[in-house]
């Protein structure tokens, strides 16, 4: 990355999420603290690249079905910098006429963001806006005031490997806010890192990690799998409910072992 191109409030003190799982993934938005922590999470737990991959392939899969199931908006909460196979990019191919919203509180991922939909997107579908997820109401109000998505139609809300850098048990109320404001017919995607199920040197390289994260300026809640699964209240889960990512509608499930990351897609009922 050019180290001229430094947006405002970037912190390049500490690593941050967005950008470690952005060289996770082998993109270049990421400066050497990032790599350097990377690299020591590599050492620690040496399946971290191959878990980004799995949860960013479980991100377009169930993109791509939500679309499939005629839900063509998008609002991505916590979206990270972008990367191949952006939310906007694999909706428009379900559908050309597909809206997504970016949300995300790091400086980075929200100046890359703005720089690919200036040049690759259509700001009558497409916007992105910086701000904190844990303030339900204001992204809603802040998402839909851009004129990108229509409120008259459902919703496909996505926080796909973010919540596990928002620590507090009040974060159970603000998802619960907005399930409330999703329309009849949304969907809620969710993926979020568990040590539920892991055991053996899988677990103890997981412990590691959270300690790892400590030193970052985004330190890490790895919940257990009840409390995930709680965060979809009284969705309807789709088949096959809360699993591995690179579980998640698999041709061959057993293909990708890792347990640590989980996933899932719901559907709101109509009242």
């Amino acid at each position: 990355m050019d180290p001229e191109f430094v947006p405002e409030g970037v912190d390049l003190e500490r690593p941050n999420a967005a950008r470690i799982y952005d060289w996770a993934l082998g993109g270049n938005a990421n400066w050497a603290v990032d790599r350097e922590f990377g690299e020591q999470m590599v050492k620690t737990f040496p399946l971290v690249r191959t878990g980004a991959r799995a949860n960013r392939a479980f991100l377009g899969r169930a993109v791509r079905y939500c679309a499939e199931n005629g839900v063509t908006q998008f609002l991505d909460l916590g979206s990270g910098v972008p990367t191949v196979g952006n939310v906007h990019e694999i909706a428009d191919d379900v559908d050309p006429d597909s809206r997504c919203v970016y949300v995300d509180n790091e400086p980075v991922a929200v100046a890359h963001a703005k720089i690919l939909l200036e040049k690759h997107g259509d700001p009558r579908r497409h916007a992105v806006i910086a701000g904190d997820l844990r303030d339900a109401d204001d992204i809603w109000e802040r998402a839909f005031g851009t004129g990108v998505l229509d409120p008259a139609k459902p919703v496909a809300l996505l926080t796909v490997a973010v919540l596990h850098f928002v620590p507090g048990p009040e974060l159970a109320g603000t998802i619960a806010r907005y399930r409330g404001l999703l329309p009849a017919g949304s969907f809620y995607v969710l993926s979020h890192v568990t040590m539920s199920g892991v055991e053996g040197d899988e677990l103890e390289q997981i412990q590691r990690v959270v300690k790892q994260y400590e030193q970052s300026s985004t330190p890490a809640a790895f919940r257990d799998r009840e409390e995930i699964l709680s965060f979809f209240g009284d969705l309807e889960l789709v088949e096959p409910g809360l699993v591995p990512v690179g579980a998640w509608r698999l041709d061959d499930p057993r293909s990708f072992a890792l347990d640590c990351g989980i996933g899932g897609v719901a559907r709101k009922p109509a009242p």
